[in-house]
């Protein structure tokens, strides 16, 4: 990543004192609320990535930071170019409180997780486990504490009511039992404006039925559905290698950060471009991704949601 990126960044945030964090060897990007790249006028976070420069060095020690200048995660990643999160993460208030503990496989929450209310008491325990049947992994709730210290989940047994921290940021409150969701739970996604109503058994989603702005009924029977190009990724892909007019440049390499927006009606629009490396690669990204067809839109709890992509186009001129 380009060197003069730091001069940038402290010349748009001298207020933050990150100067003694961040050395010549690492590097720093801008993150918005949704930790897609931002931009020096929009971002809610700072990622410091510990040593970036020097190769072979993975895994890689990497930091979020508030504008404050607060520390409001800290991890590893197993890959230098983009974020491959491994081990173990911790999340943190801006208070300093720590907000959640969270073990990463593959980029995958897995194992052991912990939450904590802002005040620092105990929130959440839990495990994540995988599976193949989910976009999501599973999480098993075994103990749970409300912000009064009352203990109402124990040993996997007992009633969650409450905002997810990690995930979709939604209000629900159900039944738990075999530290599994079970019977019927209802929730809220502010953001969004639904409320929902679901029914399960046994941690698995029998059937839901959310209501959106509009007051419109939605049946599902699964919480989630990513976004996708209607011909698949591989089309996609193909569509851009095709596409793509590489500048007349010999020996130019590197990578080009867009973020895009895929609309309810699976078009691509809000294509924005994050970081380029010159001879007008941003622009020719913009164009290809325009003129690339419709995508089947994101679904939320039975509800067609817009869903925003952040993607690295790597470009390589021949010598």
């Amino acid at each position: 990543m380009k060197s003069i990126f730091f001069s940038l960044l402290f010349l748009f945030v001298p207020k933050i004192c990150l100067s003694q964090v961040i050395t010549a060897n690492d590097d720093a990007v801008y993150l918005d609320s949704l930790f897609n790249m931002g931009t020096a006028e929009n971002y809610k976070y700072i990622r410091v990535v510990i040593d970036y420069k020097i190769p072979n060095k993975e895994p890689y020690q990497v930091k979020d930071f508030y504008k404050s200048g607060k520390i409001a995660m800290a991890g590893a990643t197993a890959t230098r170019i983009g974020i491959t999160k491994t081990g173990m993460f911790i999340y943190y208030y801006e208070n300093g409180k720590r907000k959640s503990i969270v073990n990463y496989k593959l980029d995958k929450p897995y194992g052991n997780y912990y939450e904590f209310h802002e005040n620092g008491n105990k929130k959440l325990e839990g495990e994540w486990s995988d599976d193949t049947k989910t976009i999501l992994p599973n999480i098993k709730i075994k103990n749970y504490w409300n912000e009064n210290t009352i203990q109402t989940i124990k040993d996997g047994d007992g009633f969650f009511e409450g905002f997810y921290t990690h995930g979709l940021e939604e209000f629900g409150k159900g039944k738990i039992k075999n530290n599994l969701k079970d019977s019927v739970w209802v929730g809220e996604n502010k953001k969004l404006k639904f409320t929902y109503i679901e029914n399960y058994k046994n941690g698995e989603l029998i059937s839901g039925v959310s209501i959106d702005s509009n007051k419109v009924e939605h049946k599902y029977t699964v919480s989630e559905i990513r976004p996708i190009p209607k011909k698949g990724m591989d089309d996609f892909n193909r569509h851009i290698a095709r596409t793509f007019n590489m500048p007349k440049v010999e020996g130019l390499k590197g990578k080009i950060y867009v973020k895009f927006v895929v609309e309810i009606d699976g078009r691509i629009s809000d294509v924005k471009v994050l970081r380029d490396i010159g001879y007008g690669t941003g622009n020719e990204a913009i164009r290809v991704l325009t003129n690339y067809g419709v995508w089947i839109p994101g679904v939320q709890r039975g509800i067609k949601v817009r869903t925003t992509f952040s993607l690295p186009i790597t470009v390589q001129t021949t010598r």
